[in-house]
């Protein structure tokens, strides 16, 4: 495939790429929704998300906030409408929130469809794309699908990114190393401090992605990413997202902060048209929110509680979650933990690393967890 190809070329070979999947289903959808072990395999596609707890997605049980409620209702009269210039408004809205000139920003629907346009983009060209492993593997699996081979590095023993590790496994054909800043599925944060020595470093050799889809969860003081980076014109993406701590999953709306030429790298393999009026109208209302971002996150801390204490309780070890999951060993076989919860109305995940099973557990309300707790214990005791 060569390194370069136009629009035209671009859908083309994702339709042959696609053919051979389930009917319906792009290649993006596969991938995003693929199991992340064994015992998903055994039971992907036969559950059903209807009445049940959903506590597999890292979905904002909160909903959106009620500005953003107001804004979807009053540009519907918009409908009609292509969505050029609130598009362009937003762009220039969010480039005046993070410092930058607007053609340092470019938006998509989700952070997902930004991933998978910077997989075509750095997957093209081959070599390797390095990231710790378990983390949000989207961009990664994207890019196998072209040229690129995915170096994995394993996790430290608190399950954060091992920035030494992940320096060290940059060769002279990698050509892009992703970094999740809190992290999915462990739910770690390291030090910003360090992320950035990393990052300023390892920039000088090869792009450096930074996913930043959960550092609004972080207190105020904490949500230290690596946008001066950007403003230095580092060779450096910043990964941002309104579907989590906004609770705008479903409206499909994310961005990416970089460098014009990196942004145009990696714009030229996105729709015409990828993003509707109601998902810009509630992600213009969301931004500054600051009383609606403070309630999900205290309540999520209260709701996590209840999940860490229980683990606590019955001796098992977690990653220390600053998000809206938690990441565990499963202490029973993974196929009969889905199945029974399920039964019990749950959903949640099981991922394989290091030769074992490890439970991740979106957190949900404070009664959906205390509901949560009790089931999980019935099925494991």
């Amino acid at each position: 495939m060569k390194n370069m190809i136009n629009r035209r070329d671009w859908f083309r070979s994702t339709l042959s790429m696609t053919a051979g999947l389930t009917l319906g289903g792009s290649l993006a959808q596969q991938l995003l929704a693929s199991p992340m072990s064994k015992a998903e395999e055994f039971v992907w596609g036969n559950n059903k998300a209807v009445n049940k707890i959903r506590l597999n997605a890292n979905e904002n049980p909160y909903g959106p906030s009620e500005k953003a409620r107001q804004a979807v209702n009053q540009i519907l009269s918009e409908a009609n409408r292509y969505p050029f210039q609130a598009t362009e408004d937003l762009r220039a809205v969010l480039a005046a929130k993070e410092g930058v000139s607007p053609d340092y920003i470019h938006l998509g629907a989700g952070s997902g469809d930004i991933l998978c346009q910077s997989a075509v983009a750095f997957g093209l060209e081959g070599g390797s794309v390095v990231s710790a492993y378990p983390t949000f593997p989207l961009l990664m699996n994207f890019a196998e699908v072209f040229n690129a081979r995915w170096d994995k590095v394993n996790l430290n023993d608190k399950l954060e990114h091992d920035y030494e590790a992940l320096a060290s496994a940059v060769k002279s054909d990698t050509k892009l190393v992703f970094i999740c800043n809190p992290n999915n599925p462990s739910g770690t944060w390291v030090d910003p401090a360090k992320v950035k020595a990393f990052a300023e470093e390892v920039s000088k050799k090869v792009t450096v992605y930074s996913d930043e889809a959960y550092l609004e969860f972080m207190e105020p003081d904490q949500q230290n990413g690596m946008l001066d980076l950007v403003k230095k014109d580092a060779n450096v993406v910043v990964s941002r997202t309104f579907s989590k701590i906004y609770g705008l999953a479903g409206l499909r709306i994310g961005y990416i902060v970089a460098r014009p030429d990196l942004v145009r790298k990696i714009a030229k393999y996105a729709g015409d048209i990828p993003i509707n009026q109601t998902a810009l109208a509630a992600a213009h209302a969301s931004l500054g929110d600051m009383g609606f971002m403070k309630m999900v996150r205290e309540k999520n801390a209260a709701a996590r509680k209840v999940l860490s204490d229980y683990l606590d309780q019955n001796k098992i070890s977690y990653g220390k979650s600053h998000i809206n999951l938690l990441f565990f060993p499963a202490p029973k076989d993974g196929k009969m933990i889905l199945t029974k919860m399920e039964e019990k109305g749950f959903l949640m995940r099981i991922w394989d690393y290091q030769q074992r099973e490890w439970c991740r557990v979106s957190i949900g309300t404070l009664d959906e967890m205390k509901l949560f707790v009790k089931a999980f214990g019935e099925v494991v005791s």
